[in-house]
């Protein structure tokens, strides 16, 4: 996997995100999109090894635009800065647990769980973690998942306790989650190493108790 070509040309569009520059250089774009696939694919492959769920996907199909909505955004530079990939029964993680894959110059990262759920799916979750707590818990506490996760993402949490629930109730800092979501972080060094597909794979493995967990919660 040819990384530094990725990450070179994604330093490059983060200091010159405009469309002059970016039509100047489409050539690189494509050819940088085209090694991300590549790492897809190979990373799909690893997948289906624990997860026959993921077995429908066409992996290079699986990354996400590189262009920006900014209809509605303070922000109006026309590309992101990163190279994303979402991987779930059905599709890019909507509305399903799935695993992410973001390649960013300093920021690369793997996550998985379910990223804002509709109001439905989210009462269903927690609902399932009050029933199920002991369970929920013990796979949080697993060595393999403690390998890569300190528990879950706190970026997207209600500041009381969510309505039904009492504010002392013993899972309160789970259950104000609205999302579901771990990550673990690689440096620059550790994506060019000729193992990162296996790594990745490794730490997707890691969430996959999550992930069941989670849809049987929402089925």
């Amino acid at each position: 996997m040819q990384f530094d070509k990725i990450l070179k040309f994604l330093k490059h569009i983060s200091k010159n995100n405009n469309r002059e520059w970016f039509e100047k250089n489409k050539p690189r774009y494509l050819e940088a999109k085209g090694l991300y696939e590549d790492f897809l694919e190979a990373l799909h492959k690893e997948l289906l090894k624990f997860d026959e769920s993921l077995a429908g996907l066409n992996p290079r199909k699986q990354g996400f635009r590189i262009y920006r909505d900014v209809r509605f955004s303070k922000d109006k530079r026309p590309y992101k800065v990163n190279m994303g990939a979402g991987f779930s029964a059905h599709g890019k993680m909507e509305q399903e647990p799935g695993y992410y894959i973001h390649i960013e110059p300093g920021k690369s990262f793997v996550a998985g769980g379910l990223y804002m759920p509709n109001p439905e799916n989210l009462s269903k979750v927690r609902q399932e973690i009050d029933y199920n707590a002991n369970v929920f818990l013990k796979l949080l506490k697993a060595a393999k998942f403690k390998k890569y996760f300190n528990g879950l993402d706190d970026f997207d949490q209600v500041k009381t306790a969510p309505k039904g629930y009492p504010k002392d109730h013993p899972h309160i800092d789970l259950l104000k989650n609205k999302s579901f979501v771990v990550s673990h972080y690689f440096s620059d060094t550790q994506i060019k190493d000729k193992n990162f597909v296996k790594q990745v794979a490794a730490a997707c493995n890691a969430i996959k108790p999550l992930n069941d967990f989670l849809k049987e919660a929402i089925s």
